[in-house]
């Protein structure tokens, strides 16, 4: 089986007419209403995690419904490589287009069923199973988008491809900042009964209402000239799979630093509540903080990216993190003071701002152009599921086991080691600066 070290066929370079210039702002636009709307769902929902395992899970052990409610949380995240693989072939073989709109429907679905679901109290574990079906289909979709929407984006911008990508995050860090300010204002100005009883459902019904702006937009867009010139891959799945293993495993790895540190910025609620005994609100701050730092300084650093290349501004992230992560950590156990908090969330947005924002970019060069939906969903999802998507089951079973509160930067670390070693594969054998 073949895991060709060869670069990929190098994409057309495009002249940047107004008419492109046009349309790539028209696909970033597009690209980041449905990353948006899949980052403030997940986000939300892990920031209410404690809220929603005491409504859908409670019986028995506080720490146990919260380890059953990230298990929910998990499990979503165990198809979310089969909806890249699914989705990704879809917008391989049918067009980027279609696939945009067709995982956005199905966000609006996954939103939707958590937005509604019963709790314990009105169907007994119906609710939770609800609640399941919704993360499972959120999952699925989201498997998709990521992909579809970076393949999209960089095939229709004429140059500065890292920066047009960079915006997929850019959207991330604006979704990590308003649903952080969502948990912060319903947990300052509702009552406790409040917040269980309809509060921690505003912010679904709010994201389901992005959706259909979204599905307008993309209805308008052009398919790309890229995907157009050229024939479909007949089986992009047996190519993928048969000629590029070693893509597949470099890419997976490399997604690593940025997956965890946004679930471990979403870990910090419950963290802070459950743990510190800090109020959650200095998390939600936190959160809102890193948003912005992600919102405005991705762009910045895919410029950057194109100037000196993406792999090595993520090598230098990816050895900050693991340098950091135990005194980080070490100071918010400390202190346990609300600045502590709010600044060791900062940092750790900072280090996903400059680690996240050139992966898309570097992931959509790594394939090539007849496969690049398939792969490269494909690969970010295997990361995202293994390195973060089980983060928060795997942190709280870690401080449950162990009973250090330092053992969340333990795994930050090994995560790091990760990264630096997919890192190393990419530049050392694929040619990625």
């Amino acid at each position: 089986m073949s895991t060709s070290t060869a670069n990929p066929r190098q994409d057309p370079v495009l002249e940047a007419t107004p008419e492109r210039l046009l349309a790539a702002r028209k696909a970033v636009i597009s690209s980041s209403i449905g990353a948006a709307l899949e980052w403030f769902d997940i986000i939300v929902f892990a920031s209410f995690a404690v809220v929603i395992s005491e409504i859908f899970y409670p019986e028995g052990d506080p720490v146990f419904s919260l380890i059953l409610t990230f298990a929910t949380f998990a499990i979503s995240y165990l198809v979310r490589p089969i909806g890249g693989l699914v989705l990704g072939r879809f917008a391989d073989r049918r067009g980027r287009k279609p696939a945009l709109t067709l995982t956005l429907f199905l966000m609006m679905l996954g939103t939707l069923l958590m937005a509604i679901a019963p709790t314990y109290s009105q169907i007994g574990v119906w609710g939770a199973l609800i609640i399941l079906a919704s993360r499972l289909l959120q999952g699925f979709s989201a498997g998709g988008e990521f992909g579809t929407a970076t393949t999209f984006l960089v095939e229709t911008a004429p140059h500065r491809k890292m920066y047009y990508a960079s915006w997929q995050i850019a959207s991330q860090g604006a979704s990590m900042a308003l649903a952080s300010a969502f948990g912060f204002a319903l947990n300052t100005y509702l009552s406790d009964e409040a917040l269980h009883s309809w509060g921690w459902r505003v912010p679904f019904v709010i994201g389901l209402l992005v959706g259909p702006v979204g599905l307008y937009i993309r209805s308008k867009l052009d398919e790309t000239e890229e995907f157009t010139s050229r024939p479909p891959a007949k089986s992009p799945l047996r190519t993928l799979f048969a000629n590029h293993w070693g893509r597949i495993l470099a890419a997976s790895a490399s997604v690593g630093v940025a997956t965890i540190s946004v679930y471990m910025i979403l870990f910090m609620p419950t963290f802070a509540m459950s743990n510190l005994g800090i109020s959650p609100t200095a998390a939600y701050l936190g959160g809102i903080l890193a948003g912005l730092i992600c919102l405005i300084g991705s762009p910045l650093v895919g410029r950057l990216a194109d100037r000196v290349g993406p792999a090595r501004i993520m090598t230098y992230a990816a050895i900050a993190a693991l340098v950091l992560a135990w005194p980080l950590f070490q100071l918010i156990v400390t202190q346990r003071s609300v600045p502590a908090f709010i600044f060791v969330i900062a940092v750790l947005g900072v280090i996903m701002a400059f680690y996240f924002a050139p992966l898309p970019g570097m992931l959509s060069v790594l394939f090539p152009a007849e496969i690049r939906g398939t792969g490269l969903s494909t690969a970010y999802n295997i990361g995202v599921t293994l390195l973060g998507g089980i983060a928060p089951l795997v942190l709280t079973w870690l401080l449950d086991i162990t009973g250090s509160l330092n053992s969340p930067s333990v795994y930050y670390m090994g995560v790091a080691v990760l990264s630096l070693i997919g890192l190393f594969f990419v530049r050392r054998h694929y040619g990625q600066r």
